[in-house]
């Protein structure tokens, strides 16, 4: 919960006045998909990483019309190397297009699941 929420959070309240009081910005937060389909084997982070998500939905929802946006993106894949046996793997390259549009053209949506 300490790394996972806490510090998103932390971060957060550092950064939103400003970010309300200039009408624009972008929060955007990161876990893995066990946040939305938890894996028994990391059971204790996939706990923290849903409430993060939750939590970010929550602030999208209540940061509707301010030109703030929050949203959540879900990575369902290794980045750059196998973590895990079987699991796939993609690139930096090939999932920034996904936090980028976010910011850019998809302001409405809430939360993007990155997988092969």
């Amino acid at each position: 919960m300490e790394f996972q929420l806490y510090g998103a959070i932390a971060a957060t309240r550092a950064v939103l006045p400003a970010m309300r009081e200039a009408g624009a910005g972008t929060l955007l937060f990161t876990t893995g998909a066990g946040s939305i389909n938890p894996v028994p084997m990391i059971g204790n982070v996939n706990a923290a990483a849903a409430a993060l998500r939750n939590w970010a939905i929550n602030l999208h929802q209540e940061l509707e019309g301010t030109g703030v946006q929050a949203a959540h993106v879900a990575i369902d894949v290794s980045i750059g190397t196998a973590v895990m046996p079987g699991h796939p793997v993609a690139q930096a390259e090939a999932i920034s297009p996904v936090y980028w549009e976010l910011h850019t053209t998809h302001r409405d949506q809430a939360e993007r699941v990155f997988s092969r």
